[in-house]
């Protein structure tokens, strides 16, 4: 039977509370679509919106913050029917239930929002979003992959930053439609096209090891070809991890929760690619010193255990001669008091004498020939060691040098600026009569665009 103790509830503080029942929102209903009626819309002077979203039997506070109204394509009005996108918590400050909205349209989209909601619960219920699928990205690939559109922004973004973060290191694109009716075949198709240059004997580059999708921000019909099902199976079958940065950071597509890892924008998704530069060559420097460090301190442990070893045999041979004089003298005093019997035994004694002192001298010898040859096998191993670790050193700058912008321009690529130093990555960024500089494996070549 339960005792009065057992009966009695948890006593919260009022803060704990209001995050547990945050925390079990968040878990049952986010993220949550919901239609209304705005009431009492107002814009603060930070560009924060707040109102209310009522229908005939209840009403729902709610708070748009600065980068999710800007947004907005339409200034809402009190009465106007709309359909919001958003996620629902606490305000601990009152207590109050408070929906965080993080888009609103006009009432009519929300067909497309129920059929992103019924694909999404069906392909997580198929395991296409599980976080065990999910992998960790290459920390310096050998080939980034880009699929967007050639003419978009998202795609300069993404060059930009690369070529800012990671220049040694290939860019490949597979260009594609990235909004319309007909944009989710061609992504698919870029996609698979991307797959076939993941594979280690590709003639064309350094196997592509990590690949983006990318766009800029709009509607929900703009991003429409990133929650096709196709698409989606497609990224899930990616071989190498794929990174989403399509829209922006409150932009989320099916293509977002099937890809290894999202990014808010394209230009995030490029920063997480590769390790900057810099950041390796720094690693490398910290090991070099560890390395050049650990040698030091075990030839100086083997340095320190040859002394011990050479003073410990020092004494004891010292000792052993001193004992076998001392029995010799202990001889010599019991055969010199009978006169007689010390004249037959002094030639045995003399001999004796010469032999121990003889064997004495050879284990002098000897122990010095085998500690010559323990120093003769230490020096070796040190003369080792320094060899293989300045062989490893060698291999890690070989790798560096592998990836080394210049490796790519003797390769017979060349890089295109303008006077001021610019990029040049397109066609539109030319004019006739323009002078331009092309960067070789060995020099600066003066060009000029002919009309």
């Amino acid at each position: 039977m339960a005792s009065d103790s057992d009966l009695t509830p948890r006593a919260w503080t009022v803060s704990a509370l209001c995050r547990a029942v945050a925390d079990t929102l968040d878990a049952r209903f986010n993220p949550v679509a919901v239609r209304g009626e705005v009431s009492g819309f107002s814009r603060a002077a930070s560009g924060h919106c707040y109102f209310s979203l009522k229908d005939d039997a209840g009403q729902i506070r709610c708070a748009m913050f600065r980068r999710a109204a800007s947004l907005m394509d339409f200034s809402p009005r009190d009465g106007e029917l709309v359909e919001v996108r958003g996620r629902l918590g606490v305000y601990e400050a009152r207590g109050d239930l408070q929906l965080i909205v993080e888009s609103m349209e006009r009432a009519g989209q929300g067909a497309l929002f129920e059929q992103f909601l019924r694909l999404k619960a069906r392909l997580e219920s198929e395991g296409l979003f599980d976080p065990a699928h999910k992998r960790e990205l290459p920390s310096q690939p050998r080939a980034i992959g880009v699929v967007t559109s050639l003419g978009a922004a998202a795609w300069h973004d993404v060059v930009t930053a690369l070529q800012r973060r990671v220049p040694h290191i290939p860019v490949l694109m597979a260009p594609a439609l990235v909004q319309g009716a007909g944009a989710a075949p061609t992504l698919v198709q870029a996609l698979q096209q991307m797959y076939a240059l993941t594979a280690e004997d590709n003639p064309l580059s350094p196997p592509v090891d990590v690949i983006l999708l990318v766009r800029g921000g709009g509607s929900m019909e703009d991003l429409w070809a990133f929650n096709d099902e196709q698409l989606a199976r497609v990224i899930a079958s990616s071989p190498v991890p794929v990174i989403s940065g399509v829209g922006h950071e409150t932009d989320f597509t099916i293509a977002d929760f099937v890809a290894d890892v999202r990014a808010p924008t394209p230009t995030a998704a490029a920063e997480m690619a590769a390790t900057d530069r810099g950041v390796g060559l720094q690693a490398l420097s910290v090991l070099e010193h560890r390395l050049t460090r650990g040698l030091l301190r075990q030839q100086d442990r083997q340095a320190q255990q040859l002394d011990s070893l050479a003073s410990r045999l020092g004494v004891g041979l010292a000792r052993q001669q001193e004992r076998q004089i001392q029995r010799l003298n202990t001889v010599a005093t019991r055969l010199s008091r009978p006169q007689a019997v010390l004249g037959q035994h002094q030639q045995w004694l003399a001999r004796l004498v010469h032999r121990l002192q003889a064997g004495a001298q050879n284990q002098v010898t000897g122990s010095r020939h085998r500690l010559e040859r323990q120093q003769d096998r230490l020096d070796f191993s040190r003369g080792q060691q320094t060899r293989q670790r300045g062989e490893r050193l060698e291999r890690l700058a070989l790798r560096l040098s592998s990836v080394d912008p210049h490796r790519v321009l003797e390769r017979g690529y060349a890089w295109l600026s303008d006077d001021q130093g610019q990029a040049l990555t397109q066609t539109a960024q030319f004019q006739p009569g323009q002078s331009v500089q092309a960067t070789l494996s060995d020099g600066v070549v003066p060009l000029v665009v002919k009309p």
